[in-house]
This record gives C-alpha cells, sequence and structure tokens, in this order.
C-alpha cells in the first residue's frame, strides 16, 4: 500500500466496466476527480480471465492479470493498480500473491510473457476502489467533498465475497466494515445487518439459477429496512438487481454501485453517474432522493444569488 497521500492510481477497469457495468465505471471516474485523483488507465491492458481461464489453464489465469500487472509497471511506474471490479481485483491479487509464494511460478509466468517482450517484477501493488476510498483518501475528505450529504436515506452496504476473500488485504471477511464509514462520511445511514458479506450465487445466476435464487432473495429480503443495497462488484450488482422477480420479490430494491452513491452525496446529478443505467431504481428510491436536503453552504449560495 502506498502512503495516504497517493494521488496517482494505475487504473483497471476490466470488462464489466467498459459493458454491462458502464454507470460503475464512469461514476469511478468522476467520483475521483472530484476527490482529487487521478487515474491512468493502464495502456493495453486486456482481460484478467474472469472465471473461464482457471478452467482452461493454470498458468493461463495468471498470465492474464500478470500482463496487465506488467503493462501498469512499465508504463506507469510506481503506481498502485486500483480495480473497482472484486473479480478482476481478486485475479490481479492472486497472480501477484501467488508469483510472490512461489518463485518457480513467478518464473513460469515470466517464461509466458516473454512472447510481448515484458518482462514482470511483481512490484505494482493491487488495490481496490473501497480499500483506496475508505484507506487512502479516507471519510473525512469524502465528507468534505459531499455538497449534498445524504441525510435520511439508509443504505445497506454489501461487500460479496472476492473484495475480501480469500485475500483480507483490507477488513475482516466475516464482518466487514470499510464501507460503512465511506456511507455515513456520504451522510447516510447505514442499516445493521448480517448479510454484507453473504454469497449472492455468483455465476450459479447463469449456470445453476434455482441455487442462486435463494440467496438473492435473502440477502434482498434482509435489507428491507434500506432505501437501498450499495455494492462494489459488477456480479454482485448484477445477480441482486436483475434476479429479484425471479428471486420472488414483491417490488424492485435499488441496488447501486458505491461510487453512485457518493457522486450523489457530491452534487452529482442521477445522470450523471448514469442511474438509469440501473435496472431497478423504484420511484420511491427517486422520492427519497429528491428529499435530501442541500448542504447548508449550497443553500447560502442559492440564495444569496436568487
Amino acid at each position: 500500500m502506498n502512503t495516504a497521500t497517493a494521488t496517482r492510481y494505475a487504473y483497471y477497469p476490466g470488462c464489466s466496466l467498459t459493458g454491462t457495468a458502464s454507470e460503475y465505471d464512469a461514476s469511478v471516474r468522476l467520483v475521483l476527480e472530484r476527490l482529487g485523483v487521478e487515474l491512468a488507465e493502464i495502456p493495453g491492458w486486456t482481460c484478467c480471465g474472469a472465471s473461464a481461464a482457471p478452467a482452461v489453464s493454470a498458468l493461463l489465469a495468471l498470465a492474464l492479470p500478470a500482463r496487465n500487472l506488467a503493462l501498469a509497471e512499465r508504463d506507469l511506474p510506481g503506481c498502485d493498480v486500483l480495480a473497482p471490479c472484486s473479480a478482476c481485483y481478486l485475479n490481479l491479487l492472486t497472480a501477484r500473491q501467488e508469483a510472490r509464494r512461489d518463485h518457480r511460478l513467478h518464473a513460469r509466468v515470466q517464461e509466458a510473457l516473454e512472447g510481448e517482450h515484458l518482462p514482470w517484477a511483481n512490484a505494482a501493488p493491487v488495490r481496490h476502489l473501497l480499500d483506496v476510498l475508505a484507506n487512502d483518501i479516507g471519510p473525512a475528505r469524502i465528507a468534505a467533498a459531499a455538497q449534498r450529504p445524504l441525510a435520511g436515506l439508509v443504505l445497506a452496504p454489501y461487500y460479496g465475497c472476492q473484495t475480501l476473500r480469500p485475500y483480507a488485504a483490507f477488513d475482516d471477511p466475516e464482518h466487514p466494515t470499510s464501507m460503512d464509514a465511506v456511507l455515513r462520511a456520504a451522510g447516510a445511514e447505514v442499516l445493521e445487518w448480517d448479510k454484507g458479506a453473504r454469497c449472492c450465487g455468483a455465476s450459479l445466476s447463469t449456470t445453476r439459477r434455482q441455487a442462486a435464487l435463494p440467496r438473492i432473495a435473502e440477502i434482498l429480503r434482509a435489507a428491507a429496512g434500506a432505501d437501498a443495497v450499495v455494492t462494489v462488484c459488477p456480479m454482485c450488482q448484477m445477480n441482486l438487481e436483475a434476479f429479484q422477480r425471479q428471486a420472488g420479490l414483491p417490488g424492485p430494491v435499488a441496488v447501486l454501485y458505491l461510487s453512485q452513491v457518493l457522486g450523489l452525496a457530491m452534487g452529482l446529478d442521477p445522470g450523471q453517474v448514469q442511474l438509469g443505467r440501473n435496472l431497478a431504481v423504484p420511484p420511491g428510491f427517486l422520492a427519497r432522493l429528491r428529499e435530501v436536503p442541500p448542504a447548508p453552504g449550497e443553500v447560502v449560495q442559492a440564495t444569496g444569488t436568487g
């Protein structure tokens, strides 16, 4: 981990954030810009292997993320690698951790990258967006940037599995709390619940949906006291949002990305954080959002220019 004053990161958006989760990418970029953080996208990045590569080749599953880490080391030296997608984060971190643990494995991966003449020293730390928000930027800076704190909104922090398992790099995987402080800094109340680290079913939603639906229903029903569920994982967000009706939910539940919520607290409008791309944003949530009072400084400015 770099020091808390780090303001530039090698940004790895990954495949989901350039497609089905583009609202996550857009809101991450806007929010971090508001917080004074520079994102330098890794030139020439490619897929990290997602969940498919391990079934094809154990070496490929490490070489694909290692290639992206090597590109970051070469083209953005000295930068931590920031990945908002929990699956991408886990793949990148696995390559780094396993190669550090096993020098022979590191050598095999380096050999696989020789075709591109791409050395990999395995020097760049891998960071999740939540880690950077909670520990490098910190709640105080987030609170200072909140032009429209989300007072009165109750939010359920949902971490999912891959953010903290199997590598508990920055939080307790059984009882995580890092997102709680970030949400409170945005002015929201945090729902007290025990489902934040419960598995949503992951890829079972596409391969064995009947096995995943009870897990999705359990999480969303437990969030009944919240205005929205907030997550940092595109797969979790898709599962909790897209299969609500099939899981037997009586009505839509808002499932937002953390960066979307922070953007709203920072005064960005719903269009800027692309709420329109979310599948389940009930009218009740939008009404509650409109009820959020502006920060005192915003009120003074508005009345002063009237």
